[in-house]
């Protein structure tokens, strides 16, 4: 990243100089003078790079009434999904489930970004098609994931790191090359076991590096620590963490010269642990969750882009109308997997004679996601399968 050092003159009586809470540059403080002299103060300003390009890209993925689809599970989290309808774990079978949901026709209208694995990104489909051609000719931007998972932190309580870092600027220059326009990493943060502040730094720290090293190589960096629905606490409880968890992640990323209008957030709604016995109304769930991002998250971040954590598929899209019923700083939508797949795989069940089916289950809850970040949004006639909840303790991808 290059640093330009730029004179500027100033008239220098009672001149006062400090540094911005969100701004993270270093400012070196004129000395008041008796006389009207004019002094060079410096500045650190981080050249343009690919600065319009980031914008553009955060633009368009947080446009109205549209949002990103996560298909970038690990292979082994995809085994998952597949063995739960009785799919064996092996490339062909991960390739037509992807191929699958990204060719779902007129899927561009409600979602704007896909975030792939690395497989999917280097992948094509059946017919020779490159996966990232298939997004772009959907009108889809196509992600990528790049953390390496979590790891055990030592010194903590009990708690977890993201590890990925090492070779990341080379890995990031590669897959922009390959096509990706952003990226992906999630850290998570757990209630029960504190959080430690440890463990908050070290998340905060690591997305913040991330973040730098991607707008250093052109892809727009979702930020995403995850606190984590594991737990019996209170909604009270789950906005006290996430607020430190944000006020924090934001430090750092100012630290680290963020262009903040080049980043998108990937934040988790700020419910009650998935043990209380007290649940949450969406408008609760909107009013604790708004407060804490208006309270850490500067306007010129574009986009929040909610990760739906475990929720059923119609409480996601519910919670995202009710923070849709007001204006906002921020352009305020979903970053859905479980929330937009759970259906899918049901309909799809493996079987070639079903993709038709599998794909209007797609498209239906990407409609309702596209009226919910609309405020439009009415779960009358809701199947009951899209009601159940869908949260794994301790969920890793």
């Amino acid at each position: 990243m290059a640093i330009l050092a730029m004179p500027l003159s100033v008239a220098a009586p009672k001149l006062t100089l400090g540094k911005s809470e969100f701004a993270g540059k270093s400012i070196k403080s004129a000395t008041p003078s008796k006389c009207h002299t004019r002094q060079n103060v410096r500045f650190a300003i981080k050249a343009a790079g690919y600065d319009e390009e980031l914008v553009k890209t955060t633009k368009t993925i947080a446009s109205p009434g549209r949002g990103i689809l996560a298909i970038d599970e690990s292979n082994a989290t995809c085994g998952l999904r597949l063995s739960s309808i009785g799919l064996e774990n092996n490339e062909t079978n991960r390739q037509a489930y992807r191929e699958l949901l990204l060719e779902t026709p007129g899927l561009g209208e409600y979602i704007s970004g896909a975030i792939l694995f690395e497989e999917t990104l280097y992948q094509s489909t059946t017919k020779g098609k490159k996966m990232v051609d298939v997004c772009s000719e959907q009108g889809i931007i196509p992600g990528i994931k790049v953390d390496k998972g979590l790891v055990s932190l030592p010194g903590s309580n009990n708690e977890s790191w993201c590890q990925g870092l090492d070779g990341l600027h080379s890995r990031t220059a590669a897959y922009y090359k390959q096509g990706a326009r952003f990226a992906k990493w999630r850290t998570v943060v757990s209630v029960p076991n504190g959080p430690s502040d440890l463990a908050i730094k070290e998340a905060a720290w690591g997305l913040a590096r991330y973040a730098a090293i991607c707008q250093d190589n052109g892809l727009v960096p979702i930020v995403e620590p995850e606190v984590l629905l594991d737990g019996d606490h209170g909604i009270e409880r789950t906005a006290e963490v996430a607020e430190k968890v944000w006020s924090t992640v934001f430090y750092y990323l100012a630290e680290n010269n963020l262009l903040f209008e080049g980043i998108l957030l990937k934040p988790s709604m700020v419910t009650p642990g998935n043990g209380s016995k007290v649940r949450a109304t969406p408008e609760e769930v909107a009013k604790y969750t708004l407060t804490m991002l208006k309270r850490t998250v500067p306007p010129a971040v574009p986009g929040i882009m909610f990760l739906s954590g475990g929720q059923s598929e119609v409480e996601a899209t519910l919670n995202l109308n009710a923070m849709n019923q007001s204006l906002n700083p921020w352009h305020v939508s979903f970053s859905y997997a479980r929330a937009l797949q759970n259906s899918v795989l049901k309909a799809w069940k493996g079987q070639p004679e079903n993709i038709d089916a599998a794909q209007k289950a797609l498209l239906v809850r990407a409609k309702a996601n596209s009226l919910a970040q609309l405020g439009k949004y009415s779960a009358e006639g809701e199947a009951e399968e899209a009601k159940k909840g869908m949260f794994v303790k301790g969920y890793t991808y």
